[in-house]
């Protein structure tokens, strides 16, 4: 019966990268589509990373406190698919 879990995690859908979906944004209004915008002229950007990889690259960039709470809000809402 151990190889049912497996199964079961090996049919579910997987969540696409927070990175990747946050590129998939620039047509939004507000703040988590300018992120979204600014995300995709970043080359450093990171595309296969998680929400914290989002806010350490920010930090590297000192940006101001409105992105980051862009990246809350893009979190909330990545979570929800």
């Amino acid at each position: 019966m151990q190889e049912a879990p497996m199964l079961e995690a090996r049919y579910q859908p997987k969540q696409q990268a927070f990175g990747q979906w946050l590129l998939n944004q620039t047509p939004r209004d507000g703040w988590v589509g300018d992120l979204a915008r600014a995300a995709k002229k970043d080359s450093a950007f990171p595309k296969e990373g998680d929400p914290e990889a989002v806010r350490a690259r920010l930090r590297a960039l000192d940006a101001d406190s409105d992105m980051f709470q862009a990246v809350d809000d893009a979190e909330m809402d990545w979570l929800s698919y």
